[in-house]
């Protein structure tokens, strides 16, 4: 799983197809003695958020080879105001020669890697400035090798979970103290600031591009937020709540019941876009149909599985495929409903959007095929559940590394602890107008089959933009695009079966190409040509607008791909409709 988080980024940051962006006059030409300007420290007070000291390491120098030009390295350690706390470890390219640009690469799973690796790399062809941190805790170096700097001396690994500064350097403090201090490097060697910055990640990255936004938004011209983890706190949680919620053995939706489930979001959900083809593309409509939360939506929308009088009538046969159990369908209501808080998180958020009914219920968050600890029914040797997020359940929240996730409860005093972590963590304020009034821009991605990112969180920030900002005000800015049945990386496929039980040819739907997007907002920003609110894409993930030959239309929140008639595969057989 963490593989695949790393595997999301490194596409954003190292994709070799197209060009980014329009060529910027190089300038600025950087030799290998200009290196040395860098210094070996920076003082506290040129870094916008606390820390003791900045330390920079001896530089090198990376000649050219083939298709990579020449490039310096600036390595340095960022120290944290706790004596008790972890180091922030960052990375610096420095293109020998520049086009005045600088972007900062956002991190993935729970970090603690340099986001930012040596060797080929396009944007560095282009004249960036490419950096990036391990955001304050050392769980292994991004191109191997030990870490520049870490933890007390003594300390466990995952320790850093259970430190205040090291919680808020994952949360947002990491990101402007490694912009601060990069900044100054950058000043040093090449006597002045690059003209324009980027912020691009996805997953744990997204969330960062949406924080610093939020935050800091005077210091990014250019954002790219792919499928972000909006409400962190909460994401780490919710895997444990599910868990929670099927300690009674009756409540388990067992792997044998995944057929069913799957086959009946598609009879209700598949031709809701006007066509059946194992596609569920209009994501808001089959959203209201499962969340029995909302009062939209039908009040039993699992009626057609239910057991007779919501009973097992075999207790002892765990695969039943056709029927659900009233503990059952509790558990899949909460699956794929909104999670309702006890009281109100970081910027008055209530509740946080978990699953869609277009995630297949076998993916990550749903059905496990085992008891744990803790759970009716688990063996003697039953482990712990375990997963991306328990660290940030048992560290952040329970503060006992040792403590079982589904021994968590809230009191009053974890409402208070819940509200403080998601102050630290949850990228979920609205208001941009700070950014949008420094000129930046964002283009924000979400994939409503993400299950490891929950695409009810991504959504539910789309919604509180458009009404925080308005349509008119969030078009100048921001592009909030989003792509049916598309998962983590963005890319999904169809269903083999449709909503009419019958078996259809497997479409896949590749993921929109990330240097493309690259130039979609490298002109926005430097050229102030905006990306269309409706794009198109291609059988190869590229990105277009005319809406002619195979691929789907990439639309904006809340819009959606609408059949309209033709060729299922071809463009022009859709609209962008939100009806």
């Amino acid at each position: 799983m963490r593989r695949l988080f790393f595997f999301v980024i490194a596409t954003l940051i190292l994709g070799e197809s197209a060009a980014f962006g329009q060529d910027a006059s190089f300038n600025k030409v950087l030799t290998k003695t200009d290196l040395e300007k860098a210094g070996t420290s920076i003082p506290a007070s040129a870094i916008g958020e606390p820390v003791s000291s900045v330390k920079l390491y001896a530089p090198r120098w990376v000649e050219a080879t083939g298709a990579t030009p020449a490039y310096g390295i600036v390595e340095g350690s960022i120290f944290p105001a706790d004596p008790d706390g972890w180091p922030i470890n960052f990375r610096v390219l420095l293109p020998a020669n520049w086009s005045y640009r600088a972007m900062q690469a956002g991190g993935g799973g729970m970090n603690g890697s340099i986001t930012v690796r040596e060797g080929k790399n396009p944007l560095l062809n282009k004249g960036f400035v490419l950096y990036g941190s391990d955001s304050g805790h050392q769980g292994g170096m991004g191109g191997g090798g030990k870490a520049l700097a870490s933890g007390p001396s003594g300390a466990r690994p995952d320790e850093w979970a259970l430190n205040e500064e090291a919680i808020r350097n994952l949360g947002y403090l990491q990101m402007k103290k490694t912009h601060d201090a990069v900044m100054v490097i950058i000043e040093r060697i090449y006597n002045e600031r690059p003209r324009f910055s980027y912020y691009v990640g996805g997953s744990q990255g997204g969330r960062e591009g949406l924080m610093v936004a939020q935050r800091y938004p005077a210091d990014y011209d250019g954002i790219i937020s792919d499928v972000p983890i909006v409400s962190l706190s909460t994401l780490m949680l919710a895997p444990e709540l599910i868990r929670i919620q099927e300690k009674p053995l009756s409540a388990w939706v067992t792997p044998d019941k995944a057929g069913a489930i799957r086959t009946e979001f598609l009879r209700q959900c598949d031709k809701l876009d006007g066509l059946s083809d194992g596609i569920i593309n209009n994501y808001m409509a089959s959203r209201t149909i499962f969340d029995v939360t909302d009062g939209s939506g039908p009040a039993d929308p699992w009626a057609a599985l239910h057991e007779p009088d919501g009973k097992d009538q075999k207790p002892e046969v765990t695969s039943a495929p056709d029927r659900l159990t009233d503990g059952q369908i509790k558990t899949l209501e909460f699956i794929y409903s909104r999670l309702r808080f006890k009281s109100p998180l970081a910027n008055g958020v209530r509740s946080f959007g978990m699953w869609l009914p277009s995630i297949d219920p076998e993916s990550f968050g749903t059905i496990s095929p085992a008891r744990y600890k803790g759970q009716e029914g688990a063996p003697d040797n039953a482990q712990v559940h375990s997963g991306l997020g328990v660290l940030g359940v048992t560290g952040f929240l329970m503060k006992d590394l040792s403590a079982n996730p589904l021994d968590y409860t809230e009191d009053k005093a974890m409402l208070k602890r819940r509200k403080q972590v998601s102050e630290w963590l949850d990228a979920t304020d609205p208001d941009l107008n700070a950014f949008y009034k420094h000129g930046g821009k964002i283009i924000i991605t979400v994939g409503t089959q993400d299950f490891i990112a929950s695409s009810g969180a991504q959504l539910d920030y789309c919604q509180s933009l458009l009404d925080k900002m308005g349509q008119n005000k969030l078009d100048k800015f921001a592009r909030l695009y989003v792509v049916p049945q598309g998962g983590h990386g963005l890319s999904g496929r169809s269903y083999k079966m449709n909503g009419d039980g019958e078996s259809v040819t497997v479409r896949n739907i590749p993921a929109p190409n990330s240097s493309d997007k690259m130039d979609l907002i490298i002109s926005w920003v430097e050229e102030g040509i905006a990306p269309a609110k409706t794009l198109v894409i291609d059988t190869d993930g590229r990105i277009g607008v005319k809406p002619e030959g195979k691929g789907y239309l990439l639309c904006s929140y809340p819009e959606y791909p609408k059949y309209t008639g033709g060729a299922q595969d071809q463009v022009s057989s859709y609209v962008s409709s939100s009806k």
